[in-house]
């Protein structure tokens, strides 16, 4: 048995006095939605230069109303990557719409904008770009892209709370903006997300959505004029992203030393591929994703057991989804997006999350060079 704690690939940081926020809401009778969801709200619309915020209790949710506010639904086409969490599909598969795959650079791992303008029909209602590893895709390219074709863009900025483009930050600019709040990412709430709106009206509309649709009127009354879902987020949430957000940049800028010694440490002659040179400029180090060398990946399996044997945890984020059985059942096949594919295949998530030492990262250095030696 291998004395050493094992360490998992990713763990969130939750602090005391956050823990004694939680306790203080659960004291106070009002554990859902209520003052603790308006207070993030806020400072989260505060961080996004003034834009609305809105809260939900997934970033599955943020994506799928968002859809909806946009008026997307059968007879539509959203195109999005294969290399995603299959939520960011399946949501256009919720709203009646059908999901066009594009193929992703082998570089950011990230939509490829130039397959994207050729994938772009009379159909085609909104461009859903996922920001792979917390690495955001061209927002300009993206944009002009979108503004040309008169299409919405529903940023599936997940895995991006705190990374930047040209400067500015995800969320405080572009069009609508989805982010997950999951126990696994750079700020959670356990489980939530938000959406970042245009405007007031957008706002208004978006809370019917998160909330059966209601109307509440003067009389005490309600009036329900459209379809709505039961997606709001409890005040217990909120608090814990209200701690987190206090602490998010500091926790960012913990996961980009940690990446600064793993491309310190790693030893290039094992054959990896390793993340994009941009994720140090722009991203957030959400994960730190190598993908194994080819004559290895046929063993990925062997090579997660092998590290879990030395107390290192190894995660897949993501399979080509394209190739599940959904998808095959819609059409798609092997070849069909071949970057994807390949990355699908070779990728493997390693530890990274803020509470980790620097002797960590040496740790799994070494215990991948040592797994790799083994199955050659």
């Amino acid at each position: 048995m291998n004395p050493t704690p094992f360490l998992p690939f990713t763990r969130p940081s939750i602090d005391e006095r956050t823990i004694a926020d939680v306790g203080e809401v659960l004291r106070s009778g009002w554990i859902t939605t209520g003052p603790r969801c308006q207070a993030l709200e806020s400072a989260l619309s505060q961080r996004f230069g003034g834009r609305p915020v809105r809260l939900v209790n997934s970033g599955t949710a943020a994506l799928e109303l968002a859809l909806r506010l946009c008026g997307i639904g059968p007879g539509d086409e959203v195109i999005t990557t294969p290399l995603s969490w299959v939520a960011t599909a399946n949501v256009v598969l919720a709203v009646g719409a059908e999901p066009v795959f594009v193929d992703v650079e082998a570089t950011s791992r990230n939509l490829d904008l130039d397959q994207v303008e050729h994938a772009i029909t009379p159909r085609t209602r909104a461009l859903i770009p996922v920001d792979l590893a917390g690495l955001p895709v061209d927002r300009e390219r993206l944009d002009a892209i979108a503004r040309r074709h008169g299409l919405r863009v529903i940023e599936d900025a997940a895995q991006s709370f705190g990374a930047r483009w040209a400067g500015r930050e995800i969320g405080s600019f572009g069009d609508l903006v989805a982010f997950s709040f999951h126990a696994n990412k750079n700020l959670t709430t356990a489980e939530g997300g938000c959406l970042v709106l245009n405007n007031e009206v957008e706002a208004r509309r978006f809370e019917k959505l998160r909330l059966q649709g209601v109307t509440r009127l003067p009389d005490g009354t309600m009036d329900v004029e459209a379809w709505g879902d039961k997606a709001n987020l409890t005040d217990v949430a909120a608090a814990i992203g209200l701690g987190q957000l206090r602490q998010v940049d500091a926790f960012t800028a913990r996961r980009r030393a940690l990446a600064e010694r793993y491309l310190a440490r790693w030893d290039r002659s094992l054959g990896f591929e390793l993340p994009s040179a941009d994720a140090a400029e722009h991203g957030n180090w959400h994960m730190f994703q190598p993908l194994l060398p080819r004559t290895i990946a046929p063993r990925r399996g062997d090579f997660i057991t092998a590290m879990r044997e030395h107390g290192i945890g190894v995660g897949v984020h993501y399979p080509a989804m394209h190739l599940f059985s959904l998808f095959r059942q819609r059409g798609h096949g092997p070849g069909d997006f071949p970057v994807a594919e390949d990355i699908g295949a070779r990728t493997v998530t390693l530890p990274l999350f803020p509470a980790m030492a620097d002797a960590d990262v040496d740790r799994v250095c070494r215990a991948v060079a040592a797994t790799v030696a083994a199955l050659r």
